[in-house]
Formats: structure tokens, sequence, C-alpha cells
């Protein structure tokens, strides 16, 4: 379908971006052809106008779990405990589905038309994901890792993550997650805000180095880059020198670990958005505890 979209505002997406009016928007099925002058001929095109309103490219969302909306909890919950539930029957993963591909539905009605979800429950992100794109399902592009990887007492181990104890588990983990039909490999290899028991611990070394390098091996033989969840500047270190691809939230960087991004082509997804708010609100509000939000 080719498309006409007139008398809106229009945000471009670039770098030094300001409001331009009295254009049109010309589109040919997922592609924009041009911006042009109103005065341009409109024939074969469907006009849609905008009466006014604001239009812009979608959003992408690059670090997301489709199990979690985000809402601050007053009470935390044990997340192994909830997954566990989440998955425990037939009726139970069919309520959790549904709440996956209502969160999904969420993000392209707020305008965020990519997203990229690591760590999940199961193989739901993939199943949602092929079910989008088959049309079945209205929601978001999905770049999708399905459940992480950790190890005992690792960063959301038995929730989103499930737990490896050695080299040779890791790469199977890896296997089994190549005949999902996954995007991506997610590795849990430090602490996590939210779990954390005592100030720094988010950032604590929970993944010897050794099974983050089988598991990035395998990975990459099967030609699948490999992402981290990583919080101190030890974690970015042992992570890249063992293979990761990207480094989700991060950590304060020295020279060496500039070089090592630059030797791995490796980069940096920092989750600024989420952990501004939690870090900086009253905790009435986030409804979380002094230890988390110094981790924060």
């Amino acid at each position: 379908m080719k498309y006409a979209f007139i008398n809106g505002h229009i945000l471009d997406g670039s770098e030094h971006m300001e409001v331009i009016s009295h254009k049109v928007i010309l589109t040919n099925n997922d592609k924009i052809e041009s911006i042009t002058d109103e005065s341009t001929s409109r024939a074969g095109y469907q006009e849609v106008d905008l009466q006014g309103a604001f239009i812009m490219p979608g959003l992408i969302n690059m670090h997301v779990h489709l199990p979690g909306s985000g809402k601050p909890k007053r009470k935390q919950k044990d997340s192994a405990k909830a997954a566990e539930m989440a998955t425990r029957n037939k009726l139970f993963r069919h309520m959790s589905m549904k709440m996956c591909e209502n969160y999904a539905r969420t993000e392209l009605m707020s305008g965020v038309t990519t997203i990229r979800t690591v760590g999940g429950l199961l193989d739901y992100d993939t199943q949602i994901r092929d079910k989008i794109n088959r049309g079945e399902l209205v929601g978001p592009r999905i770049l999708t890792s399905n459940q992480a990887i950790t190890v005992e007492g690792g960063h959301m181990a038995g929730s989103v993550a499930r737990v490896v104890g050695n080299e040779k588990e890791a790469r199977q983990a890896v296997d089994n997650l190549v005949e999902q039909h996954v995007d991506f490999i997610k590795l849990m290899i430090t602490g996590g805000v939210m779990d954390a028991t005592e100030k720094g611990g988010a950032g604590a070394l929970k993944m010897p180095p050794e099974i983050i390098k089988a598991a990035c091996d395998e990975a990459h033989r099967n030609n699948l880059i490999v992402a981290a969840h990583v919080e101190s500047s030890e974690g970015v270190r042992v992570a890249l020198e063992n293979g990761v691809d990207s480094i989700e939230h991060g950590a304060m960087c020295d020279e060496e670990i500039i070089d090592l991004f630059k030797k791995r082509h490796a980069f940096l997804t920092t989750t600024i958005s989420p952990a501004l708010p939690f870090a900086l609100f009253d905790r009435k509000i986030s409804h979380c505890n002094e230890i988390q939000q110094y981790n924060g």
C-alpha cells in the first residue's frame, strides 16, 4: 500500500531534530519514500489526514523482558517462584503467554515498532515473534534471545534465565536456544539491582570466564551474537575478553575496556531510561529498598 500522510507535524529522527510542518510523507509498504512539499502530486497514494498530530519514525526498545510490565511493585516477589507458577501447567502457561502478548502489543501501541527481548519465559518470545510475523498477532518486530543463561545464584536464576553449572552445560544451553530459532544469546554475568542483598552487589561477578567463553564460542559457531547483563567494570572486562558482543547496562570504562570494545567490535546498551528514575525517585514512589536504590 502507498500512503500520503498530510497535515501532520513531523519529527524525522535526525540528530538535531526540529518539528517540520507543511510537508507530506510518502510511503510504500514499510518504506518512507520521501518527505516532500504539500504541492507534490499524490496520485496513486491513499491520503491519511493527521489533523495536526505529530508523526515520527517507530521507536526501538533495545532491552525488554516481556513478562514484566515495568510498573513499580509495592512488594518484591520471588521471581523464580513467580516464573515456576506461570509455567506450571497448560492453563497457567496460556495465561502467562497472553500476558506477554499483551505487553508486546502495548509496546507497538506506544510507538515502539521494534523490540529486542533479553530474557523471558521458556520459548514464549520466539512464539510471539513468529505469530506477529505470520499476521496472527498485533505487535512490534521482535529480536529475541528467549531465556537467558545464568549460573546458580546468578541474576534472574530460575525465572527469565536458565542455570548452567559448567562449560558443557553452557554449550548445551546455547544449542537448545539455537533449536528454538533465537536471534541472539543472552548471558547474565554479574548480579543485578533487584536481587543484590548488599550495596555494590549488583556488580559482583557471578559467571566464571570459562563458562562465558564456552557460551560465546558456541553462539558464534552458530552465527549468533551474544549479549550480556553486566553491572561492574570487572564484569565488562571479563565479558569482552571472553567473546561477548553487547554489554547490557554497563559500568565505568577505562582505556583498557574501551580498547576491548574496539577490538571486539562490541556495543553498549545503556538502559538509562529505567535506571535514572529508579535511582532518583523517592522510594515511596519506586517501592524499592535502600540497597536497591543505591545499586540502581
